[in-house]
Order: structure tokens, then sequence, then C-alpha cells
């Protein structure tokens, strides 16, 4: 039996109507000025009470009918002023969020007043919260509830009745010795988790059997089934009630502040983010701040949803349907052409992307072959073939081809000549510099060949033949090789013999120990032979080519079928090379002498690397991009690396970042972590060398500054930057130019409005330098992918330079941390939802620290492409990348799909370390 109440409720914009319900109204009109409603209740309410509350305009106000007993509130319905029923994911959740709070009330019977104003409080939110307007059926396909379905994936792919056989298997194989019984343990690796996830899969497994009520640390195949079929569960309102199960470990429906700083800590964990694990405190009360307002003390799994379903992220704004059909449409297919078009395609594209290459190539390989059949055809027509045959031609015409490769393998390695050509003429629109150091590698193949010709043709046919010569035959030799051999020694004790056997060997050793897996110290060799692998062992056995060059011009005076001093033509083809790189190295030594460096600023940073910041020597002129070597005779007095310039032309201090990936470089840390101790708390530490007595850095030198790929940016108006871990340096530089560009421009512009105004202040040298620069860049996009959160520490001040500058978006950053998971699972939900409020209240992301949001896992890089051949059409776009080698085939090979199959062309250089 019911009881009803007429209590009188006074509004401006509701009216009383019914006997035994109380229906509240408030604007769903989002562009309504009113924030809330007021609903001034009396405090004298009978025990049981149901009323109504309707709107004044039909089309601006929703009917919210309520059953108010003594000790709960029902919701009995919700609708348009109209009758028409309301739907609306949002108002049901706030609707059931209502009728829980005051079912959960205590059993003590509480006076209807108060119950009123917990009541009158909901519906406050309620309509505050539902401004806006309403189209009919909610629907999950839309807007932010696709990245909701797409969120909370607990495993990356379900394929139904093969994924559980597959899983099926694991738990056999997992079980054998457990008489059939999966322990906790090793729940997640069962499931296909990695290990680093075993904490959140333990987590998982106590939430699933918390829902069931198993105890125990261990389930059978059938309890395990249950578990997956749950897992794999493709509806979003399942995993979500997972996920809430997960945090809410003790089952009572509510999540306290407890448990959302124990999941954070989790989460941080699994996507290995150390600094959120340290600030877990922080950001659990950030989140009861956004979803306990009122100081409750828990969350429910409504106010989870709800800040799910806030915003889709980035990532799925970029894989907008509209751009995929603007692409598709601008796309032309191919695979309707037959297979000589398709063949006549790729080979004027091939040729498109790889002309420059194509002809320094063609000239070379005939310039061999020009040689060799020359020296062949010549000694065809002398008295030694009539004893050794062709093998003497082709061990001379190897011998001819090893001369040139000598002399032309010391150009490409001449730093100072080629920047010089490339800086100072138009050489670089037809000759490749930047692939310098591939063609020095090439060249050294082409060295093989010659020695391999030339050694063989020796050994196994020319000194047998005369070995086995009559006497009668072997008498034109005698002037050439004296009485005839009877053994290979004869041969090995003249200095053409042990020259060449010399130069062999020493080759040999210098080209093993030049492989990648050698120089990069993949191998890991037993002691003392790990002193073979690294940079040292490459660096040190390098230089055996001064030996091997003192044997060569030894060998080619000593030849044995050439007597006039003209025709020994080895010192002639290596003289110039040689002349050329001993200057180089000569003025490599003078420059680092002349041109002292002094530290200013020495930072050691999370990931191992270590920040050098100098003063600029007088006159040292540098491009974005560009390199410069480094010495330090404290590690070593001889040996000079390559890093990238991260300082920019305008800057008074010249700036490098330098990872220890090698044995020089971790001494390098070494000797100056001696001097700056990084603080214990992890973060970087810094010690300025302002001191009044001797400066207590160890002495570092400097060579430079070299060209490099990324120096040319500015012939582009639109640049794509990416950067793999500490290949962002050469791209921060570039980034920190243009800033600086950007400053110049906006200084020239308001000195040149100001005109004849003397009042206004004179523009700066950069700005008076701004105006005679060639600079065009109107739009960049900087991508940065590192696998640590540490990392972006190396340059957190120049990316909150970049947000707080760019005020017309003209540099677009991106940073990418791959340890954590894809947007949409389980592991990384937490920290998204983290990231979101971080980020909107204080404008800092959680990931990176900085003003730049970050992203994670891994860029879809053919989404990037696509996005910028749709925003920039028509345009050549200039693609740098600097980093480990495994994206450059995927990268190289989009540039040229985008360039060949729509209207923007992409120009891809790139720099490998």
């Amino acid at each position: 039996m019911r009881k009803t109440s007429t209590d009188d409720v006074s509004h401006p914009d509701t009216e009383l109507y019914g006997a035994d319900r109380k229906s509240f109204s408030g604007p769903l009109n989002k562009r309504t000025t009113r924030k809330s409603a007021r609903f001034n209740l009396p405090e004298d309410g009978g025990s049981n009470s149901s009323g109504s509350l309707r709107s004044r305009n039909n089309d601006d106000y929703v009917e919210i009918t309520l059953d108010v007993g003594d000790d709960s509130v029902a919701v009995h319905s919700v609708k348009t002023a109209g009758g028409a029923d309301v739907e609306d994911p949002e108002l049901s959740l706030l609707a059931k969020g209502l009728e829980k709070r005051t079912s959960l009330t205590t059993s003590v019977v509480r006076n209807a007043s108060s119950r009123i104003r917990q009541v009158s409080e909901e519906l406050r939110k309620l309509t505050s919260f539902s401004r806006r307007p309403q189209v009919g059926n909610y629907d999950r396909s839309k807007s932010a509830a696709t990245h909701a379905l797409k969120g909370l994936k607990f495993i990356s792919k379900t394929d139904g009745a093969a994924a559980w056989a597959a899983l099926e298997k694991r738990f056999d194989d997992l079980t054998a010795g457990t008489t059939g019984l999966l322990p906790r343990s090793l729940f997640g690796e069962c499931i296909g988790m990695n290990k680093d996830s075993n904490d959140f899969a333990g987590e998982l497994f106590d939430a699933l059997s918390r829902r069931r009520n198993y105890t125990g640390d261990m389930i059978n195949k059938a309890q395990l089934k249950e578990f997956w079929d749950q897992i794999a569960d493709q509806s979003f309102d399942s995993r979500l009630q997972t996920f809430f199960d997960m945090v809410d470990k003790d089952a009572d429906g509510r999540i306290s502040e407890e448990e959302v700083r124990e999941i954070i800590s989790l989460s941080a964990s699994a996507n290995k983010l150390s600094n959120i694990q340290k600030q877990a405190d922080e950001y659990a009360a950030l989140i009861m701040e956004e979803l306990d307002p009122d100081n409750l003390g828990y969350i429910m799994i409504e106010n989870l949803e709800a800040l799910l379903l806030q915003s889709p992220t980035q990532t799925v704004r970029g894989e907008s349907k509209n751009l995929s059909v603007m692409l598709s449409q601008k796309l032309r297919n191919a695979d309707d052409r037959n297979i000589i078009q398709r063949g006549y395609d790729r080979f004027k594209y091939f040729l498109d992307d790889n002309w420059q290459r194509v002809w320094v190539l063609a000239l070379w390989i005939g310039a061999m072959g020009g040689l060799f059949t020359w020296k062949y055809i010549q000694y065809k027509n002398r008295a030694a073939f009539d004893v050794m045959g062709h093998c003497v031609c082709v061990a001379k015409g190897g011998a001819e081809i090893l001369k040139l490769n000598m002399a032309l393998i010391l150009l490409p390695v001449c730093r100072n000549t080629i920047t010089w050509l490339r800086n100072k003429t138009k050489l670089g629109v037809v000759v490749p510099f930047d692939d310098n150091l591939n063609f020095h590698k090439v060249i050294a193949v082409g060295i093989v060949v010659g020695v391999t010709l030339h050694g063989i043709a020796h050994l196994t046919c020319d000194f047998p033949r005369l070995l086995r010569a009559t006497e009668e035959e072997y008498e034109p030799m005698v002037q050439y090789f004296g009485e005839q051999p009877d053994s290979y020694w004869h041969f090995v004790k003249e200095p053409v013999g042990y020259t060449g056997i010399i130069m062999v060997v020493l080759m040999a050793i210098a080209f093993t120990l030049a492989t990648p897996w050698l120089r990069r110290g993949r191998l890991n060799l037993p002691k003392p032979l790990n002193k073979l692998t690294g940079f040292n062992a490459f660096w040190y056995s390098h230089h055996l080519f001064i030996i091997v060059y003192a044997m060569l011009i030894v060998h080619g005076i000593k030849i044995y079928l050439t007597k006039e001093w003209y025709k020994k033509t080895t010192w002639m083809y290596i003289a110039i090379p040689i002349l050329l790189y001993a200057g180089e190295r000569l003025l490599r030594a003078l420059r680092s002498t002349v041109k002292p460096v002094q530290m200013l600023k020495v930072a050691v940073y999370p990931g191992n690397v270590l920040a050098l910041h100098m003063s600029k020597p007088q006159g040292f002129k540098y491009k974005s991009g560009q390199y410069m070597f480094v010495n330090c005779k404290a590690v070593s007095p001889f040996e000079w690396h390559p890093f990238s310039i991260t300082s920019a032309p305008g800057d008074d201090y010249l700036s490098v970042h330098i990872r220890t990936l090698g044995d020089w470089t971790r001494q390098l840390k070494t000797v100056f972590s001696q001097v700056c101790q990084p603080p214990a708390n992890g973060k970087s530490g810094l010690l300025r060398a302002d001191y009044q007595g001797d400066n207590p850095f160890p002495k570092v030198l400097i060579d430079g500054p070299y060209g490099a790929p990324a120096q040319d940016y500015k012939k582009y108006d639109v640049v794509l930057l990416v950067g793999l871990g500490i290949g962002a340096t050469p791209m921060i530089s570039i980034v920190k130019d243009i800033v600086n560009n950007m400053k110049a421009k906006q200084e020239a512009d308001e000195a040149l409005e100001s005109g004849g105004n003397s009042a206004m202040p004179p523009a700066s040298p950069l700005a008076k330098k701004n105006t005679s620069n060639n600079f065009n860049t109107t739009r960049a996009y900087f991508y940065w992918v590192t696998r640590e959160q540490g990392s972006f520490d190396w340059f957190k001040g120049v990316m909150n330079e970049v947000a707080e500058t760019d005020h017309n978006g003209v540099i677009e950053m991106h940073n990418y941390c791959t340890s954590v998971y894809e947007e949409g699972d389980a592991r990384s939900a937490l920290i998204t939802m983290l990231q979101s409020l971080n980020h909107a209240k204080n404008g800092v992301d959680v990931v990176s620290g900085t003003r730049v949001k970050s992203h994670f896992a891994k860029p879809n890089w053919r989404s990037v492409y696509k996005r910028i051949a749709l925003t920039h059409t028509g345009q050549r776009i200039g693609v740098f990348y600097c980093g480990a080698p495994a994206p450059v085939k995927e990268l190289k090979q989009l540039a040229s799909d985008f360039s060949h199959k729509t209207s923007t062309k992409f120009d891809f250089h790139k720099e490998n370390f």
C-alpha cells in the first residue's frame, strides 16, 4: 500500500502535479545558460511520498519520476515532458547511481527531510550533466563510444574456438606436473600475456575468482574455460565489469582511493612507468577528485564508464573515415594493369627514387669494367701470356680494379671536402652525398673482388704454370723472375710476395671487425676474444690502413712484369686521395686545438644518456641537423666519435646528447659521472661549471661541423621529422631552429610594422639574421619514438618551449612510448584515463612530464603518411629519419607509395647509427 504526500515544491521553471509521484525536470538543451536546476524542497515530507515536477517547455526539459520510501528512493521512469522514454545512457547511469546510493543507506529509519535533500543534490547533478541534445537511442557505434568498445581488451586477439584450442594446449603443457591444476603464477602465461604482466594477470585471476566465489590459487580446465569466456567476451559492458572487479578487491561494489592507488601502481608496473608508480598517491587523489566530487569516499562502476566515454583519443580522430574515403579516391589502383605495365611502373618508380645512386654506381662499375678490359688486352699481347696464359690477364685486370678502389675508398670519408661540396656547390643535386658511408662500404666490396681476382689467379694458376714450365718455355720469364723457381717460397720471400700477404691479412682483419655484429658488440665472445668486439676494436683495426697503403706502394714498385717506372701506376692512383685525406686529418687536429671549448654544463639523464653543454668557439657556424666529432683525452687521446648537435644555430652554446651504447661512451659517462653525480631519486643530475678555480670537467675537443641529411630540411615547406630513441638528437636541433626562426620572424615583422617609431626596441641580432635567411618551413611534424619513460627527460625543456611558443601550430609534436601497451589494452586503460584527467587539469602529460601529450605503443606510419598526404595535397614533403635501421624499410616504402599514388611527394632521407 502506497502512502502519498502533496508537498509543495517551489521552482521558477517547474510546477507540481499529481498526488502520488514527484517528478523533477531540468533543462537538456546544451545552449541553455543555466548551470544547474535548484529544487526548494520542504523538510517535512511524509514517510512515503511520490510526486512529479513538469517542465513548462516540453522541448527543453525531462521528467524524472521517483518512488520515495522510508529507507530508499527508486527511479520509476525517465521521460521527456511529452511522454517519450529517454534512453540516454548518461542519464541512465546517474539515475541508477541515485537508486543505488539511496538503497545502500543503513536500515536505521532516517527522517524524510534528509532523504529529500540527497535526492535534490542528485537531481541537480543530473540536470547539469545532461544538458545536451538527445537523439533517440544511444548508439555505441559513434563518437567516443567506438573508442570505448575498442578499449579494455585483456588479450590482444581472440579467434573463437581456435584461440581456446591454443589456450587449452598451453594449459596442458603448463599443468603437466601439477595434476591438471593451473597455478595463479602461470595464469598470465597461459592466456597469452607476457612476463612483464604477471602481476596484472594475477589481479585478473583474483577478480575472476571473486566473481565466482572460487578460493585457492589453482584452477582446473573447466574453471579456466569460464575465465576465458569472460575475458574473450567482446561486450564492452562485460569488459568494464571485469576491470571494475579487478579494482574492487573487497567486492563491495565500490572503489576506494586505496584500491585506485593499487591499480595505478599495478598498471604503471605493467607498462614500465616508474615515475607514475612514484606518484600513485597524487594520481589516485586526482581520480577521486574527478569521480567523487561529493567526497563519499568511493566511486561506482558507472563513474568509470562515464570517464571512458568522455572523449576519443587523437589516434581515433586521425583515423577518421573521412580521411580513408578521401585517400581511397585519390589512390590509383594498379592491380588492373597487365604484368608488363606493372613492371614498367616499378622500374620507372625505382629510377625516380634512385637515379642519383644509379648513375654513380653505373659510372663506377663502368670504370672497373673498362680498366679490367684494357689490362686484359694489354697482357694478352705480351710474352708472359705464352707462359701463364689467360691467368696473368685476369690477375692484372684484378690488380687494376684493386688500385682504383684503393684510391676511391678514401674519398667518401673526406668529411670536410664533402661538407664543402654539398654546402658551396650545386653537386648535391646530382651526387648523393648522404650515401657517402654506404658508397664507402660498396667500394670495400670492389676491393674484395680485386684482391680475389688478383690473388687467386696468381696462386692457383700463374705460379703453378711457372713452376711446371720447361726451360724453353720459361726462358722469356728469366728477366722478370730470375732463375726458374722450384717452390712457392721463391715468390713469398720477395717483397712482392710478403707485402701482398700482409695486405690481405690486415684487410681481412679490418673488414671482419667492421661487420655490424662485431662493431656493435652483438656477439658475446669469451675472454679475451671479447676484446675483438665493440667500436674500439673497429676503430683501431680500421687504422691499419696506414700499413696497408705503405705495403701497397712497395708492392706496386716491386712488381715482376713491369720494369719502367712510368708504367708502375699504383702510386698515381692513390697519391691525390692520400694527400687529400692526410690534409683533412691535419685540418681536424689543428682545428680542434685552435678552437678549444669549455664545458658549461653536464647532465646525466635516465636511459644512460649524457648531455654535454659547451662554449661555442669563435666562428663555429653550423646548420641544424649537422654533427661534430668529440674527443676526450681522459678516455682515449686518439679516438674521435661523431654526435649530432642538439643545440640550434642561434643558441650561444653547443650541446650533444650521448647514449652509452658502446665501450667508449660507457667510459665517457663514467669519467663525467665522477664529477656530476646523479641524485638518488633517479632524476637527471646537473652540475654547472661556474667555479672560481679550475674547471673540474675533463678536457673535451671537438671537430666539425659536418654535413648530414637532416641539414637540408629548409628546402621544404613541410617536413616530417622521425627520431627513434637517441636518434631524435638532430631533429631536436631542427625543432629548436624552427622555434628560433619563428621568434625572429615575429620580431622582424613587429619591427617592420613599427616603421620609424623610435620608441620601439631594436630587433634582435637573430631577427636581423632571419630577414636574409631563406627559411621556408611552414609546417613540421615531429614523431619521437622511445622505449623508456625516462627518455622524455632528455628534451623536456624543448618540448615545453614549443608548446608555449608555437601559437600558430607550426610544429606538431608526437611522443610515443613503446613500453606502454597500445590504447585499448586493459593494462593501459587506467593510464589513459589518468593521462586525460591530468592533462585537462594541469596541462602536463603523466607519461612524458611535458605539455606534449604522449601516445602509446608504436605509431601507425601508414596513417601518419595518409594524414600528411591529404593535408598537404600537391606539395613536396621532406621526410628525415634518424635512428636504428629497423623502421627504415617501412618509412622509405611508404614515402615511395604515397609519392607515386597521390599528388603529394615525399622525399625520404635517413641517417642510421
